[in-house]
C-alpha cells in the first residue's frame, strides 16, 4: 500500500481526502490511500516523512505553499517560476529521501474557466502561493493583472482602500486567492467595496467550501458572473495524481 496526503494547517475545510477516496473506489485502485496531515509548522515535515515510510507524495495547502520551497531538494521548472508548490513527490533511497516540488494549481486554474472570450484585466486578491500561481497562469493566458493586499508591499500592488469604481470597470475579472470565506469561517470575505461591482464583472473564488461564498454572493446580487474553486480543485488533483504516477516517480519507489 502506498500513501498520499495533504499537509497544511487546519485541514477541516479540505475535500481532498474524500475526493481521492472516492476516486480510488470508483476506479478500483486498491494500492493507494490518501490522508490528511495537519502541521503547525514545516519543521514537522521531516519527522512526518520519516515516520511514514509508505508516503510517496503529498499535496500542500495554506499557509505552506511558498515556505515549503525551502524544504525541498528539487523544483519543477514551473514551480521555480511561480515560487510556490502544491504537489510533492517523495523519492526514497539509501535510508533517506529526496523531495521534488511541482505546481498543479496553474493547470487547475486555467482549466476551470473559459478565458478565451474574457478580453479583460484581472485583480488578484492576496499575495500567497495560490495568488502567485494565478498570476503565472494569467501571464500565460495573456491577461494582465494587479495584486490587491491588506498590506501592500510595493507600489505595484493595490490596497483594498485604494479601489475605486474605475478599477471594477478596468479590471473585470476579480480572483479571490485568499482563504477568506473558507469553511469554517464562512461569514468572512475580502474587504472589497462591493457596491462598485457591475454585471460585467467576473468573480472567481478559489475557495470551494462552501460552494457559494459571501464573496460570490455579493457578485450574484450585482448580476456578475461567479465561479468557485471546486473544478480547479479536481483538475489540480488529477494533475497531481498524474505526477505521482509518472515513470520518474514510480522508478524511485
Amino acid at each position: 500500500m502506498k500513501r498520499l496526503g495533504l499537509i497544511g494547517r487546519k485541514l477541516i475545510h479540505s475535500f481532498s481526502a474524500s475526493y481521492f477516496s472516492e476516486k480510488f473506489k470508483n476506479e478500483n485502485i486498491s494500492d493507494f490511500s490518501y490522508q490528511l496531515f495537519p502541521l503547525e509548522t514545516l519543521s514537522e515535515l521531516h519527522q512526518l516523512i520519516t515516520c511514514n515510510a509508505d508516503l510517496v507524495g503529498f499535496n500542500v495547502t495554506t499557509p505552506f505553499k511558498q515556505a515549503i520551497v525551502n524544504y525541498l531538494d528539487e523544483l519543477d521548472p514551473t514551480a521555480v517560476e511561480i515560487g510556490a508548490v502544491n504537489t510533492v513527490c517523495v523519492f526514497r533511497k539509501d535510508n533517506g529521501f529526496h523531495l521534488k516540488g511541482f505546481n498543479t494549481d496553474v493547470y487547475g486554474f486555467k482549466g476551470a474557466f473559459d478565458f478565451s472570450n474574457c478580453n479583460c484585466q484581472a485583480l488578484i486578491l492576496g499575495t500567497g502561493g495560490a495568488a502567485q500561481a494565478v498570476s503565472y497562469a494569467l501571464r500565460l493566458l495573456g491577461i494582465s493583472s494587479k495584486f490587491v493586499s491588506r498590506n501592500p508591499s510595493d507600489k505595484l500592488m493595490l490596497g483594498y482602500p485604494d479601489l475605486t469604481a474605475g478599477h471594477f470597470k478596468d479590471f473585470r475579472l476579480i480572483i479571490n486567492a485568499t482563504p477568506s470565506g473558507m469553511y469554517p469561517d464562512i461569514e468572512s470575505f475580502p474587504p472589497l467595496p462591493y457596491h462598485f461591482l457591475q454585471p460585467e464583472n467576473i468573480l472567481y473564488d478559489l475557495v470551494y467550501n462552501p460552494e457559494i461564498t459571501r464573496f460570490m454572493k455579493f457578485g450574484i446580487e450585482k448580476g456578475a458572473t461567479v465561479i468557485n474553486g471546486l473544478k480547479m480543485l479536481k483538475l489540480q488533483a488529477e494533475a497531481s495524481w498524474k505526477i505521482w504516477n509518472s515513470m520518474d516517480c514510480i522508478s524511485c519507489r
